[in-house]
């Protein structure tokens, strides 16, 4: 049996009336939210490639630059359809399976990725992912045949930003595997995601206050930090979305 190969897709757009040209904004001098996704992403040994699924649009050639300069792979594709890019991201790299994270989080929980792929594999799951964590520090794995399935099967809604619609939708198609973090990282009522000018703010004082701990910032140490200033907590209390994603989709005693 070929051994499995996990990709990270990385979907990039500058669009966004909120917020313009979110991966590439600075959270510190020079070192984009996107760097420190990149460099998180090979700090580690669970993936074995990294491809950019960029938006087409004269605007999003910038990604083209980002890649060609840290030699990375990338595929242009419908800005609309999300689902499509992480397929393409997939195969270009010649994936079994796909890593998801979105680009303008710059704080995944890198801590739990190694066990969440070793679950993926030892229970042979359609799909594997993290739940109840701070908004903002989720990540996905998908076989690319689910991928395929959802994009296939689903509507064009669910082929969106929405990507994994389907999935969570039809959780009936798929083995799902749900990574639970420590108590003490299930923390909802948080935000570490860059959506608005507001998450920018917080985000840039998360990454110069522990920059030490870079490019695998451990999530207890991010809560700890926002948990001692509640004007950055109040600051973003309006977009918090404190609500599992996937939690339903597991059938539990």
């Amino acid at each position: 049996m070929a051994p499995r190969r996990l990709i990270a897709a990385l979907a990039c757009r500058a669009g966004g009336s909120r917020l313009y040209g979110k991966p590439l904004q600075n959270l510190a001098d020079n070192l984009t939210i996107l760097d420190i996704i990149l460099r998180g992403a090979q700090a580690g040994d669970e993936l074995d490639g990294i491809v950019l699924g960029i938006s087409e649009g004269i605007e999003n050639f910038c990604f083209t630059d980002y890649a060609k300069k840290y030699d990375i792979d990338y595929i242009f594709g419908d800005q609309r359809d999300v689902l499509w890019r992480l397929i393409q991201c997939g195969r270009a790299g010649a994936a079994t399976d796909v890593f998801r994270v979105t680009t303008e989080c710059p704080f995944p929980a890198w801590e739990l990725v190694a066990s969440a792929w070793r679950q993926h594999l030892g229970q042979e799951n359609d799909i594997t992912v993290s739940d109840f964590l701070p908004e903002g520090c989720h990540f996905e794995i998908y076989k690319l045949e689910a991928l395929e399935l959802s994009h296939r099967e689903g509507k064009q809604a669910e082929r969106s930003e929405f990507c994994s619609a389907f999935a969570r939708r039809r959780h009936d198609l798929f083995r799902i595997g749900l990574i639970e973090p420590p108590a003490q990282q299930k923390r909802m009522d948080l935000r570490l995601t860059v959506d608005y000018p507001e998450d920018l703010v917080l985000c840039r004082e998360v990454y110069r206050s522990l920059e030490q701990e870079s490019p695998r910032i451990p999530i207890d140490k991010i809560i700890e930090f926002v948990d001692g200033r509640p004007d950055l907590l109040t600051l973003v209390s309006p977009y918090v979305v404190s609500e599992p994603l996937w939690a339903h989709t597991i059938a539990r005693d």
